[in-house]
């Protein structure tokens, strides 16, 4: 507009240079005319050409505007009625108009802060400018992060929304590692991507090695001790971000974007998939996928990411390619130690002639024969306990596999789950704990694997604990309890307890006057009459 002006001061504007003024800044072309006469007489106006100029006693935004907008989500309507109310209770000037104030508050709030008065930090954060970062080289930073995948899958005649746990490569868009969890994830799950991320060998592919950096999002399945110990004997540096940050890590949270749009929305049993109706539900006969068929479909198209697909950072490569051509050296990790340094660790025991005893239960191993005195260190993956890892205390050395002593048989836990299910229905807060199950986390295609081994000892001691319980919770209480025995009759305290107290029943007596004599059990005899009538 400036530049107008000088021109126009020196006779060279011309209408061809004002219509095309117009048309970049599109408006009219009227509207550059009226413009350049209101800068003549005020050149301070050209710095914001077609803003009000302001004056005295023009509304602004206040202190008192802003925090009603918030209170009422942006709405300019409801903060005019309040402002009007607080007007005719005297407690301020009355507001403008409406259209005034819409006005003001776009003119003196910018589309950012508007948006976070109506809904908040995130959704002011949409009006942000980010700066990108460096793409760096692979495996210099990995993300990680749980999703939940909106489809339902069948997992042993249930439906339910599995949960993937993944990471990837910063630099490349690689998917380096993924677990599939039948239901809430875990640190066990993080520990099996971790797994499938780091090794090289099939079917995990080219990509893997040990990152130098992974961003995590404060989880505390990523923060917990076995996970945290896990890293640091890796050397690998964990960078916890700040709580609800997600742009902090937009790798990892582009990739949850994109799985959902580019694979599983295809998928049957998709939850959010448009239905017609006002109550919109699942059709009746949707036939769901297994567990095993969701896993392996997951799979392949984290085979086709990084094979096939052309992320838009890498101009036209594909993940792999964009691995290929980065000469970085990786630092790879044997498949064993690495089993090892992603266990939990539960100290020292000694092994006696019934084994180890880890959590008051008996693992025993065929290593185990002539060993028995030496302290060992005990290794263990999370929820699997129908298994541990057995390692010399002093040397460190791998001895062994230890599985559980009298482990109970797949009916007998079938059995004992049926037992859990019926009771947690009758006592569903008292029982919350053990309705929960868990699932191995997955790393390839296989049906869900729950965990949490029993003994045959308790399975026993469960089922007929439930067997002779059920019918005594069934059974209704006493409506009228009976009457009490006679005074001299002797009854036990338990049944005493259940009956109404009554005055005493007196004998009747013989016929000569004596009373009646005692029956063999000690009580008073009953009367009893002859073929007249009377009591003998």
């Amino acid at each position: 507009m400036r530049r107008l002006l000088a021109l126009r001061r020196e006779g060279k504007l011309t209408t061809t240079r004002v219509r095309s003024a117009a048309d970049v800044l599109g408006v009219r072309e009227r509207a550059v005319w009226r413009w350049l006469a209101a800068a003549e007489r005020d050149e301070a106006t050209a710095r914001a050409p077609g803003e009000r100029a302001a004056y005295p006693g023009r509304f602004t935004v206040t202190d008192e505007v802003r925090a009603l907008l918030g209170l009422w989500n942006g709405n300019v309507a409801a903060v005019h009625r309040e402002l009007t109310a607080r007007a005719t209770r005297g407690e301020g000037d009355p507001p403008p108009s409406i259209p005034t104030l819409h006005r003001a508050i776009r003119r003196d709030l910018t589309p950012g802060e508007r948006a976070g008065l109506a809904g908040g930090e995130r959704a002011a954060r949409k009006h942000d400018v980010f700066l990108a970062r460096p793409r760096g080289w692979r495996n210099q930073v990995w993300e990680t992060d749980h999703v939940q995948a909106p489809v339902l899958v069948d997992v042993e005649g249930k439906a339910r929304r599995p949960w993937v746990t993944w990471f990837t490569d910063c630099a490349t868009n690689a998917i380096t590692g993924v677990a599939v969890t039948p239901v809430h994830p875990s640190r066990e799950s993080v520990l099996a991507a971790l797994r499938s991320a780091v090794l090289r060998e099939d079917p995990y592919g080219p990509f893997g090695g040990l990152p130098e950096k992974v961003r995590v999002d404060r989880g505390k399945d990523f923060l917990s001790r076995t996970v945290t110990a896990a890293f640091d004997l890796l050397d690998v540096t964990v960078e916890d971000l700040p709580a609800y940050t997600p742009h902090l890590k937009g790798t990892v949270e582009g990739l949850n974007r994109a799985v959902e749009g580019m694979a599983l929305a295809a998928l049957p049993g998709y939850a959010r998939q448009p239905r017609p109706g006002k109550r919109p539900s699942r059709p009746k006969d949707e036939v769901l996928l297994g567990f095993e068929d969701f896993t392996a479909r997951l799979l392949d198209w984290t085979q086709w990411w990084n094979t096939e697909h052309h992320p838009s950072p890498l101009r036209g490569r594909t993940p792999l390619q964009a691995w290929q051509d980065d000469p970085t050296p990786l630092r790879d990790v044997p498949a064993a130690d690495l089993w090892t340094f992603t266990l939990e660790d539960a100290g020292t025991r000694t092994l006696t002639t019934c084994g180890i005893r880890f959590r008051k239960r008996d693992y025993v191993g065929p290593w185990m024969t002539g060993q028995a005195g030496i302290q060992v260190r005990i290794r263990f993956m999370p929820h699997h306990d129908h298994r541990i890892e057995v390692y010399h205390a002093a040397t460190g050395r791998y001895l062994g596999p230890a599985d559980l002593a009298d482990q109970a048989s797949e009916e007998q836990v079938s059995a004992v789950r049926r037992a859990r299910s019926a009771r947690a229905r009758r006592l569903r807060k008292d029982l919350e704990a053990s309705q929960r199950q868990r699932y191995a986390a997955a790393t390839r295609a296989e049906p869900p694997r729950q965990l949490g081994a029993l003994t045959g000892a308790q399975a026993e001691a469960e089922l007929a604990q439930s067997a002779d319980a059920g019918l005594s919770q069934l059974a209704l209480p006493d409506v009228v309890p009976p009457a009490a025995p006679p005074a001299d009759w002797r009854t036990p305290a338990s049944l005493a307890a259940l009956t109404t107290p009554g005055p005493p029943v007196p004998h009747p007596p013989g016929r000569d006057g004596p009373p009646a004599p005692d029956g063999r059990d000690g009580r008073a005899a009953l009367p009893t009459s002859d073929e007249d009538g009377d009591a003998s």
